[in-house]
């Protein structure tokens, strides 16, 4: 009778540019009012395909930077074979932003698809594992094609590492380190 209802909120998938990502997690500082300490960025992929490097590409410059909460780096990557175990290391308390290379359209190349909604890595390599984050940031880094694996090892290095550059910036720029 008393109890409160907790409607649930509206679900999205969003498709943008570099520009609009910084406002995009702009946005969520502002609605969360939250501090670099109080977010956790898990930066899904490896070092080994360059593809797939976005995420510790991203990571690496987050810790680079001085912020607290960072898993998945060059050096410790956060992928396929440990992800459910390095997913144990986020701090209770801090909202989650996920960040994860992914395959799209050849017209949707170095745009990013992101969602107030966990990320499922993998998925578009038929890989089924545990789901990650309160939000998501997926640069798309090539197109989808029949071999996913081979696309993405032959991936452009320059355009992931412009895409890495593109989300650590929208990272600066709404949660600043003070």
């Amino acid at each position: 009778m008393g109890e409160e209802r907790i409607e649930p909120r509206e679900q999205y998938w969003k498709k943008m540019n570099g520009e609009r990502l910084a406002l995009f997690l702009k946005g969520i500082e502002k609605k969360l009012e939250m501090k670099p300490n109080r977010v956790a960025f898990v930066c899904i992929g490896t070092d080994r395909s360059t593809g797939d490097s976005l995420g510790p590409l991203v990571g690496s410059r987050l810790v680079e930077l001085g912020y607290p909460n960072v898993i998945g780096t060059l050096e410790a990557p956060c992928d396929a074979s440990n992800l459910a175990v390095r997913l144990h290391e986020i701090p209770q308390g801090c909202i989650v932003i996920a960040i994860d290379a992914c395959l799209g359209q050849k017209l949707s190349v170095g745009m990013y698809q992101v969602s107030n909604q966990p990320l499922a890595p993998g998925k578009s390599v038929g890989k089924v594992l545990p789901q990650v984050g309160d939000y998501t940031i997926a640069a798309i880094v090539n197109a989808d094609g029949p071999r996913q694996y081979n696309v993405l090892q032959t991936t452009s290095l320059f355009s992931v590492l412009k895409m890495a550059d593109e989300v650590t910036k929208a990272i600066r720029y709404a949660f600043p380190i003070s």
